[in-house]
């Protein structure tokens, strides 16, 4: 696949790919923290668990309110319709417990099956990645019409093979073959 940077050129020298390659990787770590923010699933089903389980208790704090402040004259029929209600608001409050608890753990289960498709995915196209720049930079390195410079870069990555290196390399292969591809359009070589 070629991809062709916005503005229409390449990098013009050894400073620029590498102020290209730090905005590859700032845009990456952003990205990556985005979406260990929406992995939290833990931490967001406990907070909603605990706002469910504060609802509830606010709801029996108000019918016990509403209860107590029942008439004198009626205070036997308040006492037994607070009683009921206070009854009710528990089970109420339980039941809105147990609700938040299952809705919690079944937001919990698949935001964790979510969570590992992910990282399976992610898995996936990080060696799908490493392969293709360990082939693009075999592919470079002996590719005689890049610049010397780009061969030496994708040489130093191959015999370091760290991710970050390997990126660089791929970037750097990348960059060469556009050269030459420009160069062959334009005739040269």
């Amino acid at each position: 696949m070629r991809h062709r940077n916005p503005r229409g050129s390449g990098a013009k020298g050894p400073d620029e790919l590498r102020r290209q390659i730090e905005q590859t990787r700032g845009r990456l770590g952003g990205t990556v923290g985005r979406l260990t923010g929406r992995a939290d699933v833990t931490g967001r089903a406990r907070t909603r668990a605990a706002d469910l389980r504060d609802k509830a208790g606010a709801m029996t704090v108000q019918l016990r309110s509403g209860a107590a402040h029942a008439g004198h004259g009626a205070q036997g029929r308040a006492s037994r319709a607070g009683q009921l209600a206070q009854d009710r608001a528990a089970k109420a409050g339980h039941l809105l417990q147990d609700r938040a608890v299952r809705a919690g753990h079944g937001a919990q289960e698949r935001m964790t099956r979510a969570g590992h498709l992910l990282q399976e995915r992610a898995g996936h196209s990080r060696h799908v990645l490493r392969d293709r720049a360990v082939h693009a930079g075999h592919t470079a390195q002996h590719d005689l019409r890049l610049p010397r410079p780009v061969r030496r870069a994708v040489r130093t990555a191959l015999r370091h093979p760290r991710p970050a290196m390997l990126a660089g390399a791929a970037g750097a292969a990348l960059v060469g073959v556009a050269v030459v591809w420009r160069r062959v359009d334009r005739g040269g070589c």
